[in-house]
């Protein structure tokens, strides 16, 4: 399989864990996936959604081997039955994504993907559903479909209704492990926004507001830009509290037909309609250097944005050292 591909062929993974507030674990994980030639580009813990996304990337045979050593990992480490999370998630290793950075198609990369979602299942006895570029139904293209039930839901529907068993393995659920998502897309771009209700003017302006506000206008704002309903091209987005704060997060699949800078400005405009304002924001994982304008006020508004470490052709030059090393 892989000997048919170009020799310098580069690609990049973001497994997703369901895991965000023990560190040990967390470490575990990312150093099974330390193969030759796997570097590690970036890895983030979030203790409010209890999720943990790695970046690694290298050429396609050893990426494959190194993210499906993390979700062995993640089985044996992650128990779904004693943990929950504001994100939505099906597995210890929720999501599983391959992408092409060069010398590789989305093609190529969704044959890696069957080929890792074989291996999970035969390895860790983890079921799998394609999605996206991978997917092998048109119902399973977009994630969302693919997690609707969450684990509690699928658990008891997969073994039931053949409309929603796994693509490979199964049909029941890893008792604790649940299952994963694993799926081939172009370079995704996480960025999340927190609001806050608008504070009263000085003399007359607006009324004093409640954090019910906030969370309110993040879920309004989530569903007027949102691909799914019409909104914005390639935009994924979810009104959801975070630490009791406000939270507009969103995944951007396509940055080229929908700027982040035009997106920032488009929330700014909803959100004062819905009486908030944007007080922070949040970048989750990597960029390209295509996206990242040194310039732009959404990236100023990142606290200690630093492109060195943030941006992805920055970091294939200068991994990050495995846990442990």
């Amino acid at each position: 399989m892989t000997t048919r591909l170009n020799p310098d062929a580069l690609i990049e993974s973001v497994p997703n864990f369901s895991e965000g507030t023990d560190a040990a674990k967390v470490a575990k994980i990312i150093s099974s996936m330390k193969v030759e030639g796997v570097r590690l580009l970036d890895w983030s813990m979030d203790a409010a959604h209890n999720r943990s996304v790695v970046t690694v990337a290298g050429p396609p045979a050893a990426v494959v081997e190194g993210v499906v050593r993390g979700v062995v990992k993640a089985a044996e480490l992650i128990d779904l039955t004693r943990q929950g999370g504001v994100h939505p998630r099906i597995g210890a290793a929720d999501v599983v994504p391959f992408v092409p950075i060069r010398g590789i198609s989305l093609g190529e990369c969704a044959m890696l993907a069957r080929n890792a979602g074989l291996e999970i299942w035969r390895r860790a006895q983890v079921p799998v559903y394609f999605y996206e570029a991978a997917a092998t139904r048109p119902d399973r293209i977009n994630l969302e479909d693919v997690r609707r039930g969450q684990f509690e839901g699928l658990r008891e529907l997969a073994p039931k209704d053949v409309a929603r068993r796994p693509d490979v393995g199964g049909p029941a659920l890893h008792p604790t492990a649940g299952a994963s998502a694993v799926g081939a897309r172009q370079f995704l771009i996480a960025y999340n926004l927190y609001l806050e209700a608008a504070e009263p003017a000085a003399s007359g302006g607006h009324l004093p507001r409640s954090a019910n506000v906030a969370i309110a206008a993040a879920r309004a704002i989530a569903r007027a830009i949102r691909a799914s309903m019409g909104g914005m091209p390639g935009v994924k987005a979810l009104g959801v509290t975070v630490n009791g704060r406000a939270q507009l997060s969103m995944n951007i699949t396509d940055f080229r037909r929908a700027p982040v800078a035009e997106i920032r400005t488009v929330v700014g405009e909803l959100a004062r309609n819905h009486g908030a304002v944007v007080v922070e924001a949040e970048l989750i994982g990597l960029i390209p250097r295509e996206a990242c304008d040194a310039n732009a006020q959404w990236l100023r508004e990142i606290p200690g944005f630093d492109p060195q470490a943030k941006v992805l052709e920055h970091r294939l030059e200068h991994p990050l050292p495995w846990p442990g090393d």
